[in-house]
């Protein structure tokens, strides 16, 4: 699932956003001062809250978590319906149970999936963060989905925090409220299993929020912040991590070495002890995972996935690889046309600039819609504004190290997500006092501008009853602040809960049709296959399904079609047996 050429679905809601944008335009520039009082009054009030800093932090995180959970009737927990989704569950599934990975199956070619790796071990191939909140969320809650809510609200409040570093406080209280309702309620980081996008965000807040008050205090509750958010990005997104604590390290080791207001090397040393043994610590479990998971500490998650199937490399330099022997057409169809197409255009001379810009457009889109579009306006004052020049030293970062990668989901810029909204802050700062004619043209924008970012949230909970309908495929909009769980999953949900409640052990065999969305994935498993009540199988024709079904004896055997309408279940052909 990753960024193409391909034009984008563009859903009602979006363009309702667009519409109200623009019509906001119109009425600052013809009714500049509309509604002044009103807005007065409640500005004041905002204020003499945003100026108790820690109470507004609280209330950010307390407001996200609780508004999600009041919202469940109308966005419900979601339903894993992709290759990341089930995943990450496999991976959370493992250690619920009390493990770091799980022994190859026995059949294991029958249970291959998207981004499993099932030799030498039986695991997700991702980072293994996103695995682990959502591990502890079903353990503590009872479902995995409260571990992404919790990260969610943190995520939320520590955008909140870090942006008290670097702005005034009554902008930062808005900047958190603003990433509640762009990507705390209906972003697919919340209603998803993908991605580690809130894990990811959160590291890269601790961070940049940490800077400058350890640059000012050097405080050991700060340095323990940064270091958490360390080692949240180098297990969940390293690479776009690693591009974000560059110049953070060089910034914070020229302090060490030159700053007047660094405290004595001893005190410096003694309250670094703890953060840098954080970092080891997290180090070492993580070369242990790797030897554990993927038989050497030095092999990093994703090696041998992508070794075993994919062609596309990730990064614009690298070769294709030779294609592999694929044991399933959907397998193939998945890494040559959702990867090796893409990788192939990006590395037309025709291509590369317009596929570039998209990823420009998808990251603009995902983390402002349209409604803050804008203050972008004022983009040329923010890049000349010494207190954030820092910040937009690392988005000129940010966009080389992305201009190198062949594809782009928005969960990849997750760690600059508070960069992004503390100078988009910065250009709705310069755009309030924008004055053409003497007149508060900019005031009365911004103002307008927070109202329609309030009420598409709300428009967002009736989207179903208006007849608002989202796009109908959601991995290729994942930059559409509106997504929500929707239908998508729902039939497999569906087959799952009925097989659950029959009596015995079932074994499910899925046979796809020949145009089937290898998006649309149906086979997954859980960590433990052989005790599993359910088990889901490729199709791979009748005298390899009758081995599946020899070795798996005692279990009632069903065929699901999932590309007819409705996805259909029938017991598997006797005659096949």
């Amino acid at each position: 699932m990753m960024v193409s050429s391909a034009p984008q679905q563009v859903s009602p809601l979006t363009m309702i956003e667009g519409g109200l944008t623009a019509i906001a335009v119109a009425v600052a520039f013809c009714w500049p001062t509309l509604g002044s009082k009103y807005f007065r009054r409640i500005e004041r009030a905002f204020g003499r809250l945003a100026e108790k800093r820690g109470l507004s932090v609280v209330i950010v995180g307390i407001s996200a978590f609780l508004l999600r959970l009041a919202i469940l009737p109308f966005c419900p927990i979601p339903h894993p319906f992709g290759p990341d989704d089930f995943s990450f569950l496999l991976a959370a599934d493992t250690f619920a149970s009390g493990r770091l990975t799980n022994p190859t199956p026995v059949m294991w070619t029958h249970f291959e999936s998207f981004h499993i790796t099932m030799k030498p071990t039986y695991m997700s191939m991702y980072f293994p963060s996103q695995g682990l909140v959502m591990a502890a969320g079903k353990v503590v809650a009872g479902h995995a989905w409260y571990g992404i809510l919790v990260m969610t609200a943190l995520m939320c409040a520590a955008i909140c925090w870090m942006l008290q570093a670097w702005l005034p406080s009554r902008w930062a209280l808005l900047g958190g409220l603003i990433a509640i309702l762009r990507l705390g309620l209906f972003s697919y980081w919340i209603n998803t299993y993908t991605g580690a996008g809130s894990i990811t965000a959160l590291g890269g807040a601790l961070v940049l929020g940490a800077l400058p008050r350890l640059m000012r205090d050097a405080k050991l509750r700060h340095g323990i912040l940064m270091a958490i958010g360390i080692i949240l990005l180098a297990t969940s997104r390293p690479y776009e991590g690693l591009l974000l604590c560059l110049p953070v390290a060089v910034v914070l080791g020229r302090w060490v070495l030159f700053g007047k207001t660094r405290p004595p090397a001893t005190i410096l040393m003694r309250r670094a002890a703890l953060p840098l043994l954080l970092i080891i610590a997290a180090g070492a479990w993580m070369g242990y995972y790797d030897y554990r998971a993927f038989g050497n500490p030095l092999t990093p998650p994703y090696k041998i996935d992508r070794a075993t199937y994919a062609m596309a490399p990730y990064f614009v330099w690298q070769s294709a690889r030779p294609e592999p022997i694929y044991r399933h057409r959907v397998m193939r169809e998945f890494y040559v046309k959702n990867e090796l197409i893409p990788y192939r255009e990006i590395h037309s001379l025709s291509r590369f600039l317009p596929t570039t810009l998209l990823k420009a457009v998808v990251g603009i889109l995902m983390f402002a819609g349209v409604a803050l579009i804008p203050p972008l306006i004022m983009v040329r004052r923010v890049l000349l504004d010494r207190r954030v020049r820092f910040l937009v030293l690392c988005m000129y970062l940010l966009m080389a190290g992305l201009a190198i990668e062949v594809f782009l989901i928005p969960h990849y810029l997750a760690p600059f997500t508070a960069i992004f909204y503390a100078l988009g802050l910065q250009a709705v700062r310069h755009l309030r006092v924008w004055r053409p004619g003497h007149q508060p043209v900019g005031m009365t924008l911004v103002r307008l501008i927070v109202v329609i970012c309030v009420f598409m949230g709300g428009l967002r909970l009736y989207a179903e009853p208006l007849h608002l309908m989202l796009p109908e495929w959601p991995p290729s909009n994942w930059s559409d602040s509106w997504y929500g769980p929707g239908p998508f999953g729902a039939e497999r949900a569906r087959i799952e809960a009925h097989l659950e409640h029959l009596p015995g052990k079932q074994l499910v065999i899925v046979q796809y049709s020949q145009d089937h969305n290898p998006l649309d994935e149906w086979v997954y498993n859980a960590a433990d296959i052989n005790d599993s009540k359910v088990i889901w199988a490729r199709d791979m024709g009748p005298e390899q399904n009758l081995q599946l079904i020899r070795y798996y004896k005692n279990r009632t055997v069903w065929l699901v079609q999932p590309d007819a309408n409705p996805p259909k279940i029938t017991p598997y052909p006797s005659d096949q047996k």
